[in-house]
């Protein structure tokens, strides 16, 4: 394992993904946008068909295919490492047969329990993800009294499912869910309790990248002068995804996964450099 913190660059061929739904729904462009990634610096390219926004719908499973599978196989071909974020066992076996070699399941073997055995036989790294429900309906399970103990315990019983269906732990990586049944406050909590989390399990991913609590972060600062700000877009998180990206690597996550890789993989040299500095 690499000693500095992954980068993990985003590709959505999908048409409703909230930060760049439609720009690569089509083969050539997210096969391109990947290799892009790459150059600037990812370690991993994470390809999804399954927009997880909130109040999202989901595609069927023949849908799914058809819009990662082009994508996955070609950029293996190109010696690409990829990772298939899906919910789906139908679509994880089928990605992992055309290249990929890491399954990212948001939803932690919740929604389709299949996943779990799948990654047991095939011995893919596996992301696990705190998840309580699909994107329709996510944003009213966002009740806790603590969440970071709380999403210790559920994410925990996840990993467990999955050692238990046969996955080594060194084949597993835990991924808090931010901004999936959360609000901002929760986020921010989580962040703030990264240390804790990575002596927990190890291998931690961090996934905020534009995500909205730092829009409604950045939405605050804007309104100091003239009151209430609107979020900015997706796209105008970017530095402040860089920010989370430093903190991250310097608390000791694993991997971060992010739409915009150039800043986030110059974040991560310097929190490493930091950290051989203070040793």
């Amino acid at each position: 394992m690499r000693a500095r913190t992954l980068v993990w660059g985003v590709v959505n061929a999908t048409p409703d993904s909230f930060s760049d739904g439609g720009r690569h729904l089509q083969a050539p462009a997210a096969v391109e946008h990947g290799l892009a990634l790459v150059a600037q610096g990812a370690d991993v390219v994470d390809v999804g068909g399954e927009s997880t926004r909130p109040g999202a719908t989901r595609p069927t499973e023949a849908e799914e295919l058809a819009r990662v599978l082009p994508v996955v196989a070609a950029l293996a071909e190109r010696g690409v490492v990829v990772s298939i974020d899906t919910m789906r066992a139908g679509v994880a076996a089928a990605a992992l047969e055309a290249g990929a070699t890491i399954v990212n399941d948001v939803s932690g073997g919740l929604a389709d329990p299949e996943v779990a055995a799948l990654v047991a036989a095939s011995g893919a790294t596996c992301v696990v993800g705190h998840w309580r429900g699909h994107s329709a309906g996510m944003n009213d399970l966002a009740v806790y009294d603590d969440v970071v103990a709380e999403v210790r315990a559920e994410l925990g019983a996840r990993l467990a499912a999955f050692e238990a269906a046969g996955a080594r732990p060194e084949q597993l990586v835990a991924d808090p869910g931010l901004g999936f049944a959360k609000r901002a406050e929760h986020d921010w909590a989580l962040l703030a309790a990264l240390p804790e989390l990575v002596g927990s399990w190890g291998r931690v991913l961090v996934g905020a990248s534009r995500k909205r609590f730092l829009g409604a972060l950045l939405a605050e600062a804007g309104g100091r002068a003239g009151g209430p700000s609107s979020p900015p877009p997706p796209e105008q998180r970017d530095d402040a995804t860089a920010a989370v990206t430093a903190l991250a690597a310097a608390a000791g996550a694993w991997g971060v996964r992010v739409h915009a890789v150039r800043a986030s993989a110059d974040a991560v040299r310097v929190a490493a450099r930091w950290a051989e500095a203070a040793a």
